[in-house]
C-alpha cells in the first residue's frame, strides 16, 4: 500500500500479481477436491486389501474380471464385475444430490459418504459378508466421486485417476505448442495451475492409497474411521462456509 493524500493506494504491481492468484473459492474447491482424492486412494486401498478388490478404480476391476473370464473362471469374473454397478449407482445418487441442491450438496455428501463408511465399520462388526463391503463402499465411492468434477476451468476425476493424468498430458502438450488456454476463467486460469491442480489429485490419491496401507496393519476393524471424521469435518467447514455466504448475501432491512 501506498498513502498519497490520506489515500491508500495498490501499486500496479501488486495489483496485477494479485490478479494472477486463484480466487479464494477455487483454491478451496482445489483443496476440498484433493481431500476427496485422498480418501478415495485411502478406501481403495481397504477395499484392495481386504477384499481384493477396488471400490473406486473400476479400470482395474473390469480388467481383472476380463483376465478371469479369459481363463475361464466365471465366479470370479462375476465377482470383479459386482463393484461396477453398485459405484455406478453411487455417481448417479450424488450426480442427482449435486443438481438438486447445488451449493448445499457437497457437505450432504460427505455427511452421506461418512455414514456409508461407518455403514461398513458396523458390518464388519457383525461379519458381514464380503460382497455386502462391496455394495456400500462402491456405492459411496460413486457418490464421492460425483461430488467435485471441475476445479475452475479444468475438468477432474477424484477417483478415475487414469482421467486426470489423461487431461494432464493433453495439458502440458497444448503449453508446449503454445496454444491458448481453452475457456480460461479468469487471468489466473494457466496451463501452470491447470497441470499443478491435476498433478496434486494424482498425488493425494497416491498419499491416500499408501496411507490406507499403513493403517490397516494398524487399526485393523477400524481402517474406516479417519475417513469417517475427516468427511464429517469436511461437511461441517463447507456447510459453515455456505451458511456464511448465505448471511452474507441475505438483504439487510433498513
Amino acid at each position: 500500500m501506498i498513502n498519497c493524500g490520506g489515500k491508500q493506494v495498490v501499486p500496479d504491481a501488486i495489483v496485477d500479481r494479485r490478479a494472477r492468484l486463484p480466487e479464494p473459492s477455487v483454491a478451496r474447491q482445489g483443496l476440498s477436491a484433493a481431500i476427496r482424492c485422498l480418501i478415495a486412494g485411502y478406501v481403495d486401498a481397504y477395499a484392495l486389501l481386504n477384499f481384493r478388490l477396488f471400490a473406486s478404480f473400476m479400470s482395474g476391476n473390469t480388467t481383472t474380471a476380463g483376465v478371469a473370464g479369459g481363463e475361464v473362471k466365471f465366479a470370479l469374473a462375476a465377482r470383479n464385475l459386482l463393484p461396477i454397478p453398485f459405484f455406478v449407482l453411487g455417481v448417479v445418487i450424488g450426480t442427482s444430490v449435486v443438481n438438486q441442491q447445488r451449493r448445499r450438496a457437497l457437505p450432504r455428501i460427505c455427511w452421506l459418504v461418512a455414514a456409508m463408511l461407518l455403514m461398513d465399520l458396523v458390518a464388519g462388526a457383525f461379519s458381514c459378508p464380503w460382497w455386502l463391503h462391496i455394495m456400500i463402499l462402491s456405492s459411496a465411492m460413486g457418490i464421492l466421486n460425483s461430488s467435485i468434477t471441475q476445479v475452475g476451468g479444468q475438468r477432474v476425476s477424484l477417483g478415475f485417476i487414469t482421467g486426470d493424468l489423461n487431461s494432464l498430458g493433453q495439458q502440458l502438450a497444448l503449453s508446449m505448442r503454445g496454444e491458448p488456454v481453452s475457456q480460461p476463467v479468469s487471468r489466473w486460469d494457466t496451463y501452470c495451475l491447470r497441470i499443478l491442480t491435476l498433478a496434486s489429485l494424482w498425488c493425494f490419491f497416491l498419499g491416500g492409497a499408501g496411507l490406507g496401507s499403513l493403517i490397516a496393519s494398524r487399526l485393523a476393524q477400524w481402517t474406516l474411521l479417519p475417513p469417517v471424521l475427516t468427511l464429517s469435518i469436511l461437511g461441517l467447514a463447507e456447510s459453515a462456509r455456505y451458511l456464511r455466504g448465505h448471511a452474507g448475501a441475505a438483504p439487510t432491512s433498513s
